[in-house]
């Protein structure tokens, strides 16, 4: 190889358009929509004193069955703890891994 300049520029020089339709094309925004006509639609009639002690009384149930699925999900996960850290003891080879609680006689 020689090391000989030229005049030649090493690259060329790219020019780039934007085309229609683009996502880099200011578009402006659309008019605004008129207000809705009625809202009456959307509004619910007064609730009989039935149906909200009803709703209540599920929402209860409903709290009450959430606490007992995470407190048995709580109990399942401490059980597991334990026979996985027996199992680790018995696996390893130290003897004592369960406690044996054996009452005192009275003499």
């Amino acid at each position: 190889m020689t090391s000989e300049q030229s005049n030649e520029p090493e690259g060329r020089i790219l020019q780039f358009r934007p085309r229609g339709g683009s996502l880099f094309v200011h578009h402006p925004p659309p008019p605004p929509s008129p207000q809705v006509p009625d809202l009456k639609k959307f509004e619910s009639e007064p609730e009989e004193p039935g149906e909200y002690r009803h709703r209540m009384l599920m929402n209860v149930l409903a709290l009450g069955f959430t606490v007992l699925l995470v407190a048995g999900g709580i109990w399942i996960a401490d059980v597991m703890a334990h026979m996985r850290k027996d199992q680790d003891c018995v696996l390893i080879g130290r003897p004592g891994c369960t406690p044996v609680n054996v009452p005192i006689a009275p003499r």
